[in-house]
């Protein structure tokens, strides 16, 4: 994919070609985006602006259909290339962009039009199990459709910032390859949260948990994980061990639960202990 970022980046026509294009076809909003980041990444939001609006409007043709998933990722990717070029720190484009999708989670952004209704009456008819399960919610005073409207909006804000912050790093990895061979690596292995940028997570978390938002408080440690992630990569690169130790490390990150929580654990430590300052003075 190196030589379409290096074609890409030979004039904002191109850029804008594949951008539009790659935001026409379903699912592969995430290369608009990442076109519209690299294109930020290296000459600024003012140059990028052709490229943004030529992957927005066939988004935003998406989201009139009822996908609001493209339209949300490609200007969440472009607003976090903003802030990274400016600020040069992933923790704070991280956190920034994390914050952005819990505001949009709260709007309703994800919903599907009609709200969650008309997909919660489908899934009640097509099992007896869940029909079950909230009349049961229901008898206890619980809303079952805005349960469902907080779960569905909360996941798909989940997805969008994922995907966002994957499409970054693509973008950030070409930028690399293209004007700065390894520096995405060096950069990547380096990220680590402060302890201030870990209060702010734990008082979005805890906000959540007061005014009843529990898709914000699962949304706030997403920049930590990425920070755990970034270590683990950082740890085996220094100590020059195998690519199968990533494989590894992410066969077990996507299905097993304990392993994002012992990764989670490692981040906060690393904040005070900064291991892999601590492994090259070793060296």
């Amino acid at each position: 994919m190196q030589a379409l970022a290096r074609w890409v980046m030979r004039g904002t026509p191109h850029a804008a070609m594949v951008a539009l294009i790659a935001a026409l076809i379903p699912w592969l909003f995430w290369l608009s985006a990442a076109v519209a980041a690299l294109v930020t990444l290296r000459r600024g939001l003012g140059s990028a602006l052709p490229v943004l609006i030529a992957a927005a409007l066939p988004a935003g043709w998406w989201w009139v259909q009822g996908d609001a998933v493209p339209l949300a990722s490609v200007l969440l990717v472009t607003l976090m290339a903003t802030i990274l070029r400016s600020r040069m720190r992933w923790s704070e484009t991280l956190i920034a962009g994390t914050l952005v999708c819990v505001v949009l989670v709260q709007l309703g952004v994800f919903l599907p039009p009609g709200g969650a209704g008309p997909l919660l009456e489908q899934v009640r008819q097509n099992s007896a199990d869940v029909d079950a399960m909230l009349t049961e919610l229901s008898a206890q005073g619980v809303s079952s459709e805005q349960l469902a409207g907080m779960l569905i909006g909360g996941v798909t804000g989940l997805v969008v910032l994922l995907a966002a912050v994957a499409c970054l790093a693509l973008a950030r990895s070409w930028q690399a390859g293209l004007y700065n061979p390894g520096g995405f690596r060096d950069e990547f292995h380096a990220l680590r949260l402060n302890i201030k940028e870990l209060l702010l997570l734990v008082g979005v978390s805890v906000l959540g948990v007061l005014v009843a938002m529990p898709m914000a408080t699962m949304l706030a440690w997403i920049p930590l994980l990425v920070a755990g992630i970034a270590l683990v990569h950082g740890w085996i690169g220094l100590k020059g061990m195998s690519g199968f130790w990533l494989v590894g490390f992410y066969a077990l990150l996507l299905t097993t639960w304990p392993t994002i929580l012992v990764v989670l654990l490692l981040a906060v430590i690393d904040i005070f202990a900064d291991f892999r300052a601590r492994l090259v003075g070793n060296h």
